[in-house]
């Protein structure tokens, strides 16, 4: 099976390079960010295109820092100055929400929970539990207070971000309902440039959010069934059935090239679920790393 597994590409202007968990970025004359998404993780250019596809389709409500998507495994866009926060928004009592209210917290991020929830119940109206963005280690909750009086972001910048928040999970939840799906939770990163707040990274991916399927919702609550997710927790469920919780000292299982196949399978469907557009595969002969190499040099020189 071909899979793209790390990228080592020398484009004019090139100042610097990060290979991260699933991508890699490549800095341009400290003005932009080529990103290529890489198949360690994420599922060969299937959360590209997601991600591509919500962030033109919310431009109306931010700006983001996406400038062009030359390959379906690439991203260039503008460098921003990222905030030192991620802002999780929450429909649904669910997840990591969910087993924090289980254990007693009512209060999650300063916001207050009602009592006498139950699991993947809806929420009055979205909450949002923001989290830092943590260099190393894991990140951690935070509230809105915290975050102001900690100056990690102004006042002034942080209630606008909190109303990006919203209209962005409202314009998601509408474009999934279309889909047959429920947008239960997602986060959302953001920065500036010069003075503009920029919407960042990737938005409603399986990868950074989570769905339910509309119509089996409300017979599986009533019956207190687990919800069918989209999202890419049988990737962790695998992960720790096969020993793996990201603990020190633990080595990462090995895919085998079927488990391999069977993700790769599994993102097309969500891919296909959440845009409501076939997925098109690259030919079994196309040499990615030269293709994605002409494209993106093709449009440098733009």
């Amino acid at each position: 099976m071909k899979a793209l597994t790390k990228t080592d590409y020398q484009f004019p202007g090139l100042t610097k390079v990060y290979h991260g968990k699933v991508r890699d970025c490549y800095f341009i004359n400290d003005e932009y960010m080529v990103m290529v998404a890489t198949d360690r993780i994420s599922a060969f250019d299937v959360i590209n295109q997601i991600a591509a596809m919500f962030l033109d389709a919310t431009a109306d409500i931010v700006p983001n820092w996406k400038l062009a998507s030359p390959d379906p495994m690439v991203t260039v866009g503008r460098l921003c100055k990222p905030f030192p926060i991620e802002m999780i928004i929450r429909g649904y009592l669910t997840g990591s929400s969910w087993r924090t209210y289980k254990s007693g917290q009512h209060t999650i991020c300063g916001v207050q929970i009602p009592d006498g929830m139950k699991e993947h119940q809806r929420f009055a109206e979205p909450i949002i539990t923001p989290t830092t963005k943590a260099e190393e280690g894991h990140d951690e909750d935070i509230s809105r207070e915290e975050i102001i009086s900690r100056g990690l972001i102004s006042e002034s910048d942080y209630v606008q971000i909190e109303d990006i928040t919203r209209k962005l999970f409202q314009r998601g939840t509408e474009i999934a309902a279309k889909q047959g799906l429920i947008l239960v939770d997602t986060k959302y990163e953001f920065g500036k440039i010069g003075d503009q707040i920029v919407l960042m990274d990737e938005i409603h991916t399986p990868d950074s959010s989570r769905y339910f399927i509309a119509d089996q919702y409300e017979e599986r609550f009533a019956k207190g069934e687990p919800q069918v997710q989209l999202s890419k927790e049988f990737v962790r469920e695998w992960l720790m059935a096969n020993g793996f919780q990201g603990k020190e000292g633990q080595q990462v299982p090995e895919m085998t090239p079927e488990y391999v196949n069977s993700v790769s399978e599994r993102y097309i469907e969500l891919y296909e679920k959440v845009t409501g557009h076939k997925f098109e595969k690259a030919p079994e002969s196309e040499d990615l790393v030269k293709r994605i190499e002409k494209n993106v040099m093709n449009y440098l020189k733009l």
